[in-house]
């Protein structure tokens, strides 16, 4: 191609994005509703009850729409330990992630467990929830979770 063609070549600018958000819809939207209330909402059906709120039982896939609230309290049903977090962690001295079962609920959240040691920690350990200042309806509406004694 010469230099003249070249120069009288069109050009149009290039950029590719998708310019929406996610729509949480009524379930969840709910759920993080209720978290910055400083509420912990679950779904129900039958006796369980799933925290986060789920649209569907992930047994009977019966959609769901009944909402319990549930205390701020729960159990350790697994974690792991980060000693050195990273510049992508939201906490940035060392943490568990850990799947909670909320009181009541029969699944489990996965969050963070901090202000401990990594020996202070087990499967079974309570802990509570630390609620963040600001409120973004955001699963970030809980800061952490902290063990509680019992």
């Amino acid at each position: 191609m010469s230099e003249k063609n070249k120069l009288e070549m069109l050009r149009a600018p290039f950029k590719l994005e998708y310019d929406y958000e996610r729509s949480t819809g009524p379930i969840v939207g709910k759920f993080f509703e209720g978290l910055s209330n400083q509420q912990i909402l679950g779904t129900k059906n039958g006796d369980n009850v799933y925290v986060p709120a789920a649209e569907f039982d992930p047994t009977t896939y019966e959609q769901l729409s009944e909402f319990v609230e549930l205390p701020e309290t729960g159990t350790v049903k697994s974690f792991t330990w980060i000693d050195q977090p990273r510049k992508h962690h939201l906490i940035n001295k060392p943490f568990a992630f850990a799947f909670i079962q909320i009181d009541g609920a029969t699944s489990s959240i996965l969050h963070m467990i901090t202000n401990c040691n990594e020996s202070d920690i087990e499967v079974g350990s309570r802990v509570k929830v630390s609620w963040s200042k600001e409120k973004t309806e955001t699963i970030k509406d809980i800061s952490h979770f902290e063990l509680i004694n019992e």
